[in-house]
């Protein structure tokens, strides 16, 4: 009977096999459609849009400029919208490996949202900021990222700044009633602008035959931005009445729309509000421990509301006072990179990138305003060039005062945690990564809430691995980093959904989350500017989160961290929705 049943089973498996192959090769056949699908979509649009194109890494536009008219963007959305018609007329679902799937449902999702956000926000009559990237960041990304050679990209900056005036011709006609703080921003930036066509757009050519050119080049546009700024200070701004609000109603669907995590805009409320009591508790506790080493002559505050809030605002301004100087910012943070690097090889966090093209720079003027760092990540459609974590010193027409409070938030323990956010392993490690899936669906449709969610995750990550060596200050300091992202996702809902007033969430940042004044202001003009984004952050960090805790308890003792964080950030930036299952399934496979 044993040997009947296992010449069955064996007549069985090869009656299946060119069943299994046929399946095999149609998905392979479909898989293959959905790749060619999605680079004639980008082919099309990076045609209309050649600035993305750009910023994506492809370069085949470089010299181009987009057409921002009305018509022009009503093909944008017209092209959008036959796409998603024609997507699963051209591709069938069902035929689809898993992992070709998933693509295809992020792909429908970002046509879709896109479309949302067209028939919803109106950021050409509303936004000056819209219209800057092209103006700097067009020419900016050919001389600081391309890996084209350099006379190539000097002659399409060129190219491109030719282009400018009629840019900045139609954001004149087009701009109408923004809301005030947005166009506090565009202002603001637009100087910056001004000053790096006026010297360093030079500086980052360098020594070239094409200088005359490029300063001939760049004198128009100098001049163009001028007046440019004339109309955005005394003709726009008196019109700068427009809502900033989005209602709860539009809140609640962009929210689901932009971070596509499964999870809906009341449950991150709560979520948050649950999360910025838990917090607030083990400030305290660390905070306790620190009191006697700055004031070992008084006694520890009431253990009161207020008496346990005074306790965490002393300890941490105490520790505030612990920072560099304005003018070692930038060398401050590069000097952070190598002991955390370090750190990380030591306790096989994961493998870091190799070669490692992280570049610690200097913020370009026209990108400051609102946030003291950001990662400025390799292109995913062309990954060799160099990746830039850039700093900001403090503005130079901020008072000493501000100076100061600054300097005091982003202390020598926070720069260490915004180093790992931004960096290693945060932004840069994880970047580095998605870039090099074979999925160019994943490679550009990059889900923000996982991105953000894992620079946070892994900021209590690498402190509960030991580095610091315990350091109760850098752990301090982690917390309040943490507890700004829970604040981030209730201003972000409260603002926009609730009408609170700016009294409201200066103090729920200053007294509730122990934030500076200036860093509290600043963030208050970025969630009147960034709907949903401030969200990003909490919802994407929270799915990181329980994503670990689930795998370590299925996998006990042969959990190994390493490896566990290089099946997370291996699948690319994709939704957090889809962690749980691309992770069981890279965990079966050799690391």
């Amino acid at each position: 009977m044993l040997w009947q049943s296992l010449r069955w089973a064996v007549g069985l498996a090869w009656a299946l096999a060119p069943l299994a192959g046929a399946a095999a090769a149609a998905a392979a056949d479909a898989d293959a459609a959905l790749r060619a699908f999605y680079q004639r979509r980008l082919d099309t649009s990076f045609r209309l849009e050649p600035t993305t194109a750009t910023l994506l890494g492809d370069h085949r536009f470089d010299d181009q400029l987009e057409d921002v008219s009305k018509a022009s963007r009503a093909r944008w959305v017209a092209e959008t919208r036959a796409t998603l018609k024609a997507l699963p007329k051209a591709v069938e679902y069902r035929a689809l490996s898993r992992d070709s799937q998933i693509d295809f449902e992020i792909f429908r999702h970002d046509l879709q949202a896109s479309l949302w956000l067209n028939d919803n926000t109106r950021p050409f009559e509303e936004d000056p900021r819209v219209y800057g990237s092209y103006v700097s960041d067009s020419v900016y990304s050919l001389l600081a990222q391309s890996t084209r050679p350099k006379e190539d990209n000097i002659r399409n900056a060129i190219s491109r700044m030719r282009k400018i005036p009629a840019i900045l011709d139609e954001a004149e006609r087009t701009l109408s009633h923004p809301p005030r703080s947005i166009l506090e921003t565009a202002i603001r930036q637009n100087k910056g602008a001004i000053a790096f066509y006026e010297s360093e757009v030079l500086e980052l050519a360098g020594e070239t035959p094409q200088r005359a050119e490029l300063q001939a080049a760049a004198a128009p546009v100098v001049a163009r931005l001028k007046r440019y700024q004339e109309f955005l200070e005394k003709d726009l701004m008196p019109r700068a009445t427009g809502e900033w609000r989005l209602g709860r109603k539009r809140f609640a669907q962009k929210l689901e729309w932009v971070l596509d995590a499964g999870v809906g805009a009341d449950q991150v409320l709560a979520d948050a509000e649950s999360e910025f009591v838990r917090v607030n508790g083990e400030l305290r506790v660390i905070s306790r421990q620190l009191w006697s080493r700055y004031f070992p002559k008084q006694a520890l505050p009431p253990d009161d509301t207020e008496g346990r809030r005074l306790l965490v605002a002393r300890v941490i301004q105490a520790v505030s006072q612990e920072h560099g100087a304005a003018e070692t910012l930038v060398s401050d943070a590069r000097a952070s990179v190598d002991r955390i690097k370090t750190f990380i090889r030591e306790r096989d966090i994961l493998r870091l990138p190799d070669p490692d093209r992280c570049q610690v720079i200097e913020m370009p003027e026209f990108k400051r305003g609102n946030s003291l760092a950001y990662m400025e990540s390799a292109p995913p459609l062309d990954p060799a060039a160099v990746s830039f974590y850039a700093v900001s010193p403090p503005l130079a027409d901020w008072g000493p005062d501000r100076v100061r409070s600054f300097l005091e938030e982003y202390n020598e323990h926070m720069l260490q945690i915004l180093t790992i956010h931004e960096a290693y392993p945060g932004h840069y490690v994880q970047l580095e990564y998605a870039n090099r899936s074979t999925s160019p669906i994943r490679r550009v449709l990059q889900s923000g809430a996982f991105v953000e969610g894992w620079a946070v995750y892994t900021e209590q990550m690498m402190l509960d691995q030991g580095y610091a060596d315990g350091d109760l200050r850098v752990r301090l300091m982690q917390l309040k980093f943490y507890l700004r992202a829970v604040v981030n996702a209730i201003l972000d809902h409260q603002l926009h959904c609730s009408g609170m007033t700016d009294e409201a969430a200066m103090k729920l940042m200053v007294e509730g989350a122990f934030q500076s004044e200036g860093e509290a202001r600043l963030k208050l003009i970025r969630a009147k500017q960034t709907s949903t984004q401030l969200s990003t952050y909490f919802v994407g960090r929270m799915a990181h989160y329980r994503l670990r805790q689930q795998i370590e308890r299925e996998l006990g003792e042969r959990f190994e961290l390493g490896r566990y964080h290089e099946a997370v950030i291996s699948h690319g930036s994709v939704p957090t929705k889809y962690l749980l299952e691309l992770v069981r399934a890279r965990l079966k496979e050799a690391r």
